[in-house]
């Protein structure tokens, strides 16, 4: 899949990218429910992930975006202080979600051009 803003390849099915952040229209994109045929889970993100890969699980998990998430428990650690505990504890306890490989993109066939025209 390619994103529509910086034209980079993402995973297939992301609605958010991952290098501009922009969200993405995925139309058809199988939800995960269905893809896996349960209930959507809470995992770690194992693509998306800047130190134990929590917040873009939980991203992930409520369809919002990981940097917003990102923000948000950053202040939660700066309140609250709390914050880093239940990272650690949530690094521990939650499964670390399948890696899941990008497409790449089929390859194009060359076009063929009229030589001496």
């Amino acid at each position: 899949m390619i994103c529509n803003s910086c034209q980079r390849n993402i995973a297939d099915g992301s609605r958010f990218c991952y290098n501009c952040g922009a969200q993405q229209v995925v139309t058809g994109a199988p939800d995960m429910a269905s893809a896996t045929g349960g209930p959507r889970r809470l995992m770690r993100s194992s693509t998306n992930k800047k130190l134990g890969g929590v917040c873009a699980g939980l991203a992930d998990y409520f369809d919002m975006d990981a940097t917003l998430v990102r923000v948000l428990w950053l202040l939660v650690v700066l309140c609250g202080g709390t914050g880093i505990l239940l990272y650690a504890i949530l690094w521990i306890a939650l499964p670390l979600a399948p890696y899941q490989v990008a497409a790449a993109p089929p390859a194009q066939a060359p076009v063929a051009t009229q030589a001496g025209n």
